[in-house]
């Protein structure tokens, strides 16, 4: 009778939803990742693959236009961050108001990583903006635009937000500056409601070309340009402090 009871019993619990069952497993928590503006009428021009010697022309292009951008800095890939013409672009940046992001160190390829290497490649970035401006960013694009879910675990660990975008200038795909301008003038006309635009800011041309067009056809159809993350209403850094005393190797 006993053995029935408990055979019936097992029975009645296989037929239960899984549900139903405690688990013991932590579900990973993803990156949230970011492709468009929160704010209408904002645009967010951003820069990858600095720091780089365009920059602070970049930098003057947007402030004289009474404009933000948000740049995208690698560790080591046009050249060392820690290069003393580097640190002073890169605190020029900040100092002008612009927004500091993770490209991470080497612009690897971060989906074909596992977990440690992957790590590193974000901590050697974040170090490094520790050290010049003080500052750990809380917005991260991967290289190439490619990521995985570990790459969305390791972000999200890291306290980082995955920017993607959904305008691309196509300048580091070989378009022409006049091919890049058309682009421009061509989603301005379109006017959609906010734009996050690629560009990159180790091209003479984006710097000197590109960028000045794309000024004066995004404020013609009333965009205000911002950082990134004013254009989401959030903030930039997960802290700010004093930067740290020193020179640095890569």
């Amino acid at each position: 009778m006993l053995f029935s009871l408990l055979s019936a019993l097992s029975l009645l619990l296989s037929l239960l939803p899984t549900s139903a069952h405690p688990s013991h497993e932590r579900r990973q928590e993803l990156a949230k990742v970011v492709t468009k503006c929160n704010k209408a009428n904002h645009v967010a021009l951003t820069f990858d693959d600095g720091p780089f010697k365009f920059l602070n022309n970049i930098s003057d292009t947007l402030t004289a236009a009474g404009a933000k951008g948000t740049f995208f800095f690698n560790g080591n890939n046009y050249g060392c961050i820690y290069s003393a013409e580097n640190v002073k672009r890169v605190k020029y940046a900040y100092q002008k108001g612009h927004q500091i992001a993770s490209h991470t160190w080497a612009h690897k390829d971060l989906a074909t990583l596992d977990r440690t290497a992957m790590n590193r490649e974000f901590w050697l970035l974040e170090l490094a903006l520790r050290r010049i401006i003080g500052v750990k960013p809380a917005f991260m694009r991967p290289p190439y635009g490619s990521y995985n879910n570990l790459v969305l675990e390791v972000a999200k660990e890291r306290g980082q937000k995955v920017a993607m975008w959904d305008f691309d200038s196509r300048d580091s795909l070989g378009a022409t500056p006049a091919q890049s301008k058309q682009l421009y003038t061509d989603i301005a006309n379109k006017r959609p409601t906010s734009i996050v635009a690629l560009n990159h800011e180790v091209y003479q041309s984006t710097a000197y070309e590109v960028l000045p067009h794309a000024i004066k056809v995004l404020q013609a159809k009333g965009y205000k340009l911002v950082t990134l993350a004013e254009c989401l209403g959030q903030f930039p850094y997960n802290f700010i402090r004093e930067p740290e005393v020193g020179t640095w190797t890569c």
